[in-house]
């Protein structure tokens, strides 16, 4: 697909005056509804990536773009000096949901992972008596839970943190997917173990069955936290409304954020049992923004949408048909195929083909996703797509991965 002027125009706009952070793909985005997203040259795409899986519910949901109208129109932000009629609603779903006690509402992810951070050290020194300032956070290989300073200091990759430091400390990495591991890396000053159930960021990693039952078994056994990210498998994606309900029925700390705020708005949590989060007294932590009526308001409607739609069952469904058709392709091009529910990765093999390469040619074909860690193409719906809708996004897959093993 030719680039126009009116495109060019807008992307050296970017380039000139947006620090590069990102390297997006050449493509200038304008309108978007549901499943689809349009360009300013009217050529229409259809999304495979859903905002790395904040838009699950589709592109400027009707109900949630009301519940956001609505809200508007009576409340706006009073900050959290003040209760708001909203916001304990917001809460008492999203608690009773997770099979959670407790939630503190942030804006964005890395937010609420920091706050998670705060949560288990506090606990720590005052329900498990670990001597000041010695407190240690586990951690998974492979993690990728934001880009704040202290997150981003325990990440596995050199490039998150390359000249960024000094880090934080008090963390330990432990090999991703490995139960024993993780029980020889406990010492009596473990305060906790940070974890995405599901790996997004590293690839799409699934861990072994068994992996995170096991994992609750080895924290309870030493009075260890088991915190989970959810920021990304969350609401819906890998098939169950919470990743971690395929395989245990809480943790002790639970992080969200992206398809809590619809797509449209930010919007985070971190949830917990009473004993973690009564740590938090007036002054100990809090946000302008977070849990402002909009937010909560959207959030409640993010939930109900996510339960009344049947997205998490939706995803199940549509996600096997689709990791099924991947499979069939049989391309030489994919050394792998991974994921669970409408959250597929395929590993390309780097010695045949570039997996930034093969977004932009899908995007020259009218599919938008984007590849992770170099050799993964991340497939991603928004979790309202049909199953019609994946047969045409195959038939461009097909196409591509077809044209590229030929060359």
């Amino acid at each position: 697909m030719s680039e126009s002027a009116k495109t060019r125009h807008f992307i050296d706009i970017e380039n000139k005056y947006i620090a590069r952070n990102y390297n997006p793909l050449p493509v200038v985005l304008s309108k978007a509804e549901g499943i689809w997203m349009e360009d300013v040259d009217g050529n229409k795409y259809l999304d495979f990536l859903s905002a790395y899986s904040a838009v699950s519910a589709g592109h400027l949901n009707p109900r949630i773009k009301k519940a956001l109208i609505d809200q508007l129109s009576t409340l706006d932000v009073p900050s959290r000096a003040f209760y708001s009629d909203v916001l304990g609603q917001f809460a008492e779903k999203l608690c009773k949901l997770t099979n959670m006690d407790k939630m503190l509402p942030m804006n964005t992810g890395a937010e609420a992972v920091e706050t998670a951070i705060k949560a288990a050290r506090r606990w720590g020194y005052e329900h498990k008596n670990i001597a000041k300032d010695q407190a240690k956070i586990l951690v998974s290989g492979g993690n990728f839970h934001g880009r704040t300073t202290t997150i981003v200091g325990f990440s596995s990759d050199e490039e998150y943190k390359h000249n960024f430091g000094p880090f934080d400390g008090g963390f330990e990495t432990v090999a991703y997917g490995d139960p024993e591991a993780l029980e020889a890396a406990i010492t009596p000053q473990t305060c906790a173990y940070i974890t995405e159930p599901m790996q997004g960021e590293g690839g799409i990693i699934i861990p072994p069955k068994g992996w995170l039952k096991k994992v609750q078994e080895i924290c309870k056994k030493h009075n260890v936290l088991l915190i989970l990210d959810e920021i990304q498998t969350g609401i819906g994606r890998t098939g169950k409304n919470f990743a971690f309900q395929h395989e245990i029925e809480a943790p002790d700390g639970l992080i969200l954020g992206k398809a809590l705020g619809g797509g449209i708005y930010p919007v985070s949590a971190f949830l917990a049992k009473d004993e973690v989060m009564d740590i938090f007294v007036p002054g100990t932590h809090g946000s302008t923004f977070g849990g402002n009526p909009i937010a909560a308001a959207i959030g409640l409607e993010a939930l109900a949408i996510l339960e009344d739609e049947n997205l998490a069952q939706h995803s199940h469904e549509l996600g096997g048909y689709l990791k099924e058709r991947l499979a069939a392709l049989n391309s030489p091009l994919i050394r792998d195929i991974r994921g669970a529910g409408l959250w597929i990765g395929i590993d390309i093999d780097p010695s045949k083909a570039d997996a930034h390469d093969i977004c932009v040619q899908l995007l020259d074909e009218g599919l938008l996703c984007k590849e992770t860690h170099q050799t993964v193409i991340r497939f991603a719906p928004p979790l309202t797509i049909t199953k019609d809708d994946i047969d045409w996004a195959m038939i461009r897959i097909e196409k591509v991965l077809s044209a590229v093993a030929k060359n």
